[in-house]
């Protein structure tokens, strides 16, 4: 008999060992968890399997098809299996187990077998019964009882969630894809329900929580747990989609051993099939893949970016194609409740990129723009580094809400707890440091506070905002013909689109000029390039005169400005600059007090195309989140003295280590 629940893990994490040798540590839980599926189903199954098989005796003699609903009746379950065979009766016939395991397994009700076809069990059965193992592990899980009797739904799905934790960290390969790190999880549950605790204390309290790429469902199962312990009688209600076939398996069927609407977790890609089109939700959490490309699913989804608009996920734009993980958030917003239904809140876990990658016109920033004008945003907490399992990068948690309460309104808080951690005593994979209950709850406390300290900033939305202007100085060219430089005509377009009859006029005629003057003033120089022209008989286009001028000519800040048609300075391109103005500010005072006291004869290019899509303004507007910027403490240069004592000291070693050398 096996008591408890720290017992019942044991028993079934033993159970891999007979697979040591013959599957690496990293594969065991494709054979540990379904079959742990399996045995907790045939431990339900079992009490009414002889009125379930006396009933589909009926249906099939009646010609019934769609026997599904009676069946379920019958057996006084969501799930059925019409099978003769039990865990127990399977092993009473150990050369047929593999074929007998099989028909079983293809005996359970559609919707079951739709979950176990995604483990691709049957490729283990093989597997196992090849190695000689089949039998063997069978025999060991017929012997735990998992009947909801002895383990109710609430305990069976603490053990499936602590195996498949214990699984995920064994297997440091693939725990990154599948696995967030629980006190992580923890804290971002903390985040999103902080302000809600005394609603969910209600009686009766009912919430929804989504998660667009739940892997095994490890958020959903925290968010849960979380509700669980503030109010027993409160019930979230957990929803999620998730492309991965086994991950889906996995989460899925932890719904299943909880008593929980499988239904809820959809198979499939959340950009190209969304399994929930037409919901909203309470709460939503994720942790998307970090810098994976959306190329495959790139037609469909700048399609709906084009056709449908902010009608659609994607109106505020698209990010680069290398990294998808604003598309998961953008899905997200998509399926908040209206603030007068109660709004929802959400919680993504984002690597450094989403918070600066992008100019003013790229997708990133006009995303952050949507965010932040709109005021979702409420806080990001910055994170330790080395804190997941396939990644020693700092990551963020981004919390978002379409309700702020009045005092968060219009602000955003950034917390810095990138040194808020503790060593582990031994690393998993990248994982070497973990968030502590202290940790959780510090940050917690702070985001509740909403006061600036060392490790929290609160600022004003519009502090993340800025204005993109281009100052453009004037050409300046100096001109000289000399023969090499007459010789680079050979590299422009519009002068070897001629025939070669007037590239030779041109040429002889320019090698008349003087080749030792320096001409200072571009109009002065084509002035005397017409009249050699004229004196040799040579008449040429304008895109002739222009490579002429590029040909011959060089960028010489002693040089008169060059200027067009209309008497007004040419700007030179390589001396163009792009300022920077903060959002609050004008464009052109800020010009005027910080750009023209120092750079002589700039000016601002006021070009319609550098003015704003949206506002029309001066300046296109674009957004970051400079997490290291508000956080930077400034610390002065050592003294020289310290320097010099430092010198000092190294040079009486070095002298030392030559005494030792030369005795």
């Amino acid at each position: 008999m096996v008591n408890g629940f720290s017992e019942k893990v044991d028993f079934i994490w033993s159970i891999a060992d007979l697979l040591r040798g013959d599957y690496k540590q990293s594969e065991y839980q494709k054979v540990i968890l379904p079959l742990t599926v399996l045995r907790r189903l045939d431990c339900v199954t079992e009490p009414t399997k002889d009125k379930v098989l006396e009933r589909a005796e009926e249906l099939e003699d009646q010609g019934i098809e769609n026997v599904g609903p009676m069946l379920k009746q019958a057996s006084g379950q969501n799930v059925y299996n019409t099978s003769e065979y039990t865990f127990g009766s399977l092993c009473d016939d150990p050369d047929q187990i593999a074929n007998n395991l099989k028909y079983y397994i293809n005996s359970f009700d559609e919707d079951t077998k739709e979950i176990l076809d995604k483990f691709d069990f049957d490729h283990q059965v093989e597997r196992l019964n090849e190695a000689d193992l089949l039998y063997k592990v069978v025999r060991q899980f017929a012997e735990i009882d998992l009947h909801p009797d002895e383990v109710p739904n609430e305990e069976m799905g603490y053990i499936y969630e602590e195996l498949i934790r214990k699984f995920s960290e064994l297997s440091n390969e693939t725990a990154g894809e599948h696995f967030t790190p629980r006190e992580v999880i923890e804290l971002m549950v903390n985040l999103i329900f902080d302000e809600d605790d005394e609603a969910l204390t209600e009686p009766g309290a009912a919430r929804t929580v989504y998660d667009p790429a739940c892997g095994t469902g490890g958020m959903l199962s925290v968010a849960e747990d979380y509700v669980r312990d503030l109010n027993p009688d409160a019930r979230l209600h957990p929803f999620g989609q998730e492309l991965n076939p086994e991950s889906y398996a996995v989460c899925n069927s932890d719904m299943l051993i909880k008593g929980q609407e499988p239904d809820n977790i959809v198979y499939g890609n959340s950009f190209t099939n969304d399994g929930f089109s037409s919901d909203t939700f309470d709460y939503m959490l994720s942790n998307p893949p970090f810098g994976v490309s959306w190329k495959k699913v790139k037609e469909t989804i700048e399609q709906e970016h084009e056709e449908q608009g902010f009608a659609g996920r994607f109106g505020a734009g698209t990010p680069r194609v290398s990294d998808g993980a604003f598309l998961f958030l953008q899905h997200m917003i998509s399926k908040m409740k209206e603030p007068e239904d109660g709004g929802s809140k959400i919680a993504i876990v984002f690597n450094g990129s989403p918070l600066f990658t992008g100019g003013p016109n790229s997708g990133e920033s006009a995303i952050r723009r949507w965010i932040i004008e709109n005021d979702w945003l409420d806080a990001i907490v910055g994170l330790p580094e080395n804190l997941f399992y396939n990644t020693g990068i700092h990551t963020y948690i981004w919390v978002l809400s379409n309700d702020k309460p009045e005092e968060r309104q219009s602000k955003i808080q950034l917390i810095d707890a990138r040194e808020m951690y503790e060593e582990m005593d031994e690393s998993l994979g990248e994982k070497r440091h973990k968030l502590t209950d202290d940790h959780i709850d510090e940050i917690t406390n702070i985001f509740g506070d909403l006061e600036a300290n060392g490790r929290s900033k609160v600022l004003d939305n519009e502090e993340f905002g800025y204005r993109r202007i281009v100052i453009d100085r004037p050409l300046r060219m100096s001109f000289q013909a000399t023969e090499e430089r007459i010789e680079s005509l050979d590299d422009e377009r519009a002068f070897t689109n001629r025939d070669k009859e007037t590239q030779e006029a041109v040429k002889e005629a320019l090698k008349t000029l003087d080749s030792e003057k320096q001409w200072m003033d571009r109009d002065e120089f084509m002035d005397q390039v017409e009249v050699c022209f004229n004196m040799h008989g040579v008449d040429v286009r304008k895109s002739v005169h222009n490579a002429i001028e590029r040909a011959l000519g060089e960028r010489n800040p002693d040089a008169e400005i060059v200027t067009n048609s209309k008497g007004e300075p040419d700007h030179d391109s390589d001396l163009r600059d792009r300022e920077r103005v903060p959002l609050d500010e004008d464009p052109r005072e800020y010009f005027e007090r910080e750009v023209k006291p120092h750079v002589e004869n700039a000016w601002i290019n006021e070009s319609s195309k550098y003015h704003d899509d949206q506002d029309g303004e001066l300046g296109v507007v674009g957004y970051e989140i400079n997490f290291d910027r508000h956080f930077y403490e400034y610390e002065p240069p050592r003294s020289l003295e310290e320097i010099d004592a430092d010198i000092q000291e190294l040079e009486e070693e070095i002298v030392e280590l030559l005494g030792e050398v030369t005795q």
